[in-house]
């Protein structure tokens, strides 16, 4: 078996896994007491405020007692302390934002004695994109451009570095009030010169359905490229209201990523240039090799849009409209492609007693 659909059912089994690891983990959130609370202090950090809590950590606005200065505190759950792979996660997250220094990336603070494992994160002022993307829907051309040319600033130094995100999206990226933009939450991030980290019910197709590029859906670990797919996706739903994909369920947005293009941002928002729908075409090509290789290429051409070359021989829609056509082998793709979302529901409701 070949083509879309081996491509489609290797894709979506690999991902069985990953979202039972992730239906678990919600479950355990529900349960994770940190034995620290807000009022509390934490060394020479008074904890003000519980800000964010996940399956792995809690998050505290906090106050450094020696200086005045307000931080984030994160402090990893028990179970999450225990477990060795886990715990390299948290570890490379806070050596990321010591090792790169960018004003669009969060910086994680070192250098002092600590009674238990945790991490300290600069406070950023500002609200999340996805936030701001509840509010708004979409944004204006020239805003939503303006904050993709400021993300792809920061991704270029942090590939320079050997840094892949992973996981951009909006929930990821903090705006502040004059829209600079800081990219946050480096818990899945791949970096070039550390060890390779497996686990049982982790895979590398890591990320989230909405922005995880193609190959990471494939099970591939992914690379600087990915991250450019993800910040098109991000630019796309700025510019449409909508990410370029959508689905009754994660499975079926993930399955559509890798059969199909995006339908062209101008049929949703006629305000968009050829140009900048042009960007998004080549920014969420489904084969990397196809796709701007580095996140300055993006940038370059979303700052010199006239030389932007527009393809108006209609090869993308009819890209699409092949796969549309395909009778009874679309037929059998669908149905091979139930097989891994069948799995997934048993897998689920297993997990659930």
């Amino acid at each position: 078996m070949s083509g879309p659909a081996l491509s489609c059912i290797v894709g979506l089994s690999l991902h069985i896994s990953y979202n039972l690891h992730e239906t678990i983990e919600n479950a355990m959130q529900a349960s994770v007491t940190t034995k620290l609370a807000a009022g509390e202090t934490l060394d020479h950090y008074r904890l003000d405020a519980e800000v964010a809590r996940s399956g792995m950590a809690t998050l505290f606005r906090a106050t450094d007692l020696r200086t005045g200065r307000q931080v984030a505190v994160k402090v990893p759950h028990p179970e999450m302390e225990a477990d060795p792979i886990l715990l390299e996660r948290f570890r490379r997250e806070e050596e990321i934002g010591q090792e790169i220094d960018h004003p669009g990336i969060v910086k994680t603070y070192d250098g002092e004695e600590r009674s238990r494992r945790y991490m300290v994160i600069e406070w950023v002022d500002g609200q999340l994109l996805r936030s701001i993307l509840n509010a708004e829907r979409k944004l204006p051309v020239d805003r939503a451009v303006a904050l993709t040319l400021a993300i792809c600033d920061a991704l270029d130094t942090m590939h320079k570095h050997g840094v892949v995100h992973r996981d951009l999206k909006p929930e990821n990226i903090m705006v502040d009030a004059q829209d600079r933009v800081k990219i946050i939450d480096f818990g899945i991030a791949l970096k070039e010169d550390a060890r390779r980290i497996t686990h049982a019910t982790l895979t590398p197709a890591l990320g989230t359905p909405d922005y995880i590029s193609p190959e990471q859906v494939k099970g591939q670990r992914g690379d600087q490229r990915s991250d450019v797919y993800a910040l098109g996706a991000m630019l796309y739903e700025m510019l449409t209201g909508q990410p370029p994909f959508v689905g009754p369920n994660p499975l079926a947005v993930m399955n559509e990523r890798l059969l199909h293009d995006p339908a062209p941002a101008r049929e949703l928002n006629p305000e968009i240039a050829p140009e900048v729908e042009e960007i998004l075409f080549r920014a969420l090509e489904r084969d990397p090799h196809h796709r701007y290789s580095t996140a300055a290429e993006m940038a370059w051409e979303l700052e010199h849009q006239e030389l932007v070359g527009v393809d108006n021989t209609g090869r993308r829609p009819a890209l699409r409209r092949r796969f549309l056509r395909g009778g009874r082998k679309m037929l059998l793709y669908a149905g091979l492609a139930l097989v891994p979302v069948v799995l997934f529901v048993v897998m689920w409701l297993l997990a659930k007693r």
